[in-house]
């Protein structure tokens, strides 16, 4: 039997007096409604609704809370308390080591907290690069360097490979993906031995280029960017077009800006995979080895350079620290938005 439509007549319904139950969950609604700023999505465009969904987002997430008890709170700060102070403990250590003397250095069992500090290890380390055939300037030289030109290229060469893939449907684009998803799982100690043999046979041994080059190559980039870059709708790309731009002022100017959390969190990894790069096998020169080479040659001096190797492990640790503090927020919400651990 077929069901009967069901008319409604407005006119009807506003003379009739509302309960005092349904008056409060009106009113519950209408605070809920202006909390969040929440609009008629049926009258916009698509491309007002692409922006409007993005903002309510993140004014939700930021607004929201989780009902619990008083205890449950607690209980929850209370463990988060207990899980950091865990995790911060190496890092609390290793900036006091910096400042301890050797007598403190060798304590058993070992101190947290400093009690006489000083900056003898801060002194020695300068001494010890003063005196350095090659300047201390040249090995921070080369690490900005290979850091600086490694980062940028990536995320250039990454985002344009990243745009063709996720925005335009051309034979054999889903193999190549999955190829780029499948090279996630090789660890480069397996492709150490090709790329020393393509180096060698291209001439880019004892060069700065044969770090920066496989930079330009990680697939990590182009899974990230491939990820962001597939949620932005064609309407925009098509409205864009309309206007007279080009792919690359697409790319540029519309695709890049919507996507900077991914390219930023992109930044900041092979920042700090490029800054504590030493050269590996492939630099020889002295002359072009980079800061972390040169440091770490002071740690393994020996048992007297204890306090010294403090210093270093901390100076190493700031910047790539200092980086990813100030851009926690885009990392967590690459790695929530693709899926990644």
């Amino acid at each position: 039997m077929a069901r009967e439509k069901m008319h409604i007549d407005d006119d009807s319904l506003r003379d009739q007096k509302l309960s005092k139950a349904e008056i409060k969950r009106a009113r519950r609604q209408e605070k809920k409604l202006k909390k969040f700023g929440i609009h008629d999505e049926a009258k916009m465009g698509k491309i007002e609704r692409f922006f409007y969904l993005q903002q309510k987002k993140r004014r939700i997430k930021r607004k929201k809370r989780i009902s619990r008890s008083l205890g449950g709170d607690i209980a929850l700060a209370l463990v988060l308390a207990l899980f950091g102070a865990f995790s911060a403990y190496p890092l609390v250590y290793t900036i006091f080591a910096a400042f301890k003397p050797l007598n403190e250095l060798f304590i058993y069992p070992p101190r947290l907290f400093v009690q006489n500090p000083t900056l003898d290890n801060f002194t020695d380390l300068i001494m010890l690069m003063e005196e350095s055939w090659v300047p201390f300037s040249r090995y921070f030289f080369n690490t900005i360097f290979i850091t600086l030109a490694g980062t940028v290229g990536h995320v250039i060469i990454a985002s344009m490979a990243a745009y063709p893939l996720a925005k335009h449907k051309f034979p054999g684009s889903k193999i190549l993906f999955a190829l780029v998803v499948y090279s996630l799982m090789f660890a480069p100690q397996v492709t150490a031995t090709p790329s020393y043999i393509i180096f060698s046979t291209i001439g880019l041994i004892d060069s700065p280029w044969a770090i920066i080059i496989p930079a330009f190559s990680s697939s990590l980039g182009l899974y990230l960017m491939k990820q962001f870059m597939s949620d932005i709708p064609m309407e925009l790309i098509e409205s864009a077009k309309i206007d007279g731009a080009n792919e690359f002022q697409i790319y540029w100017r519309v695709v890049m800006p919507l996507v900077k959390p991914a390219w930023l969190t992109l930044i900041i990894l092979l920042f700090q995979r490029l800054w504590n790069n030493d050269g590996g096998t492939y630099i020889y020169s002295e002359q072009l080895k980079p800061l972390s080479y040169a440091l770490h040659q002071i740690v393994n001096a020996g048992v007297g350079r204890a306090g010294t190797a403090s210093a270093v492990i901390l100076i190493m640790m700031i910047v790539p620290i200092t980086v990813f503090i100030l851009s926690q927020t885009q990392i967590i919400e690459t790695m929530a938005h693709s899926g990644m651990k």
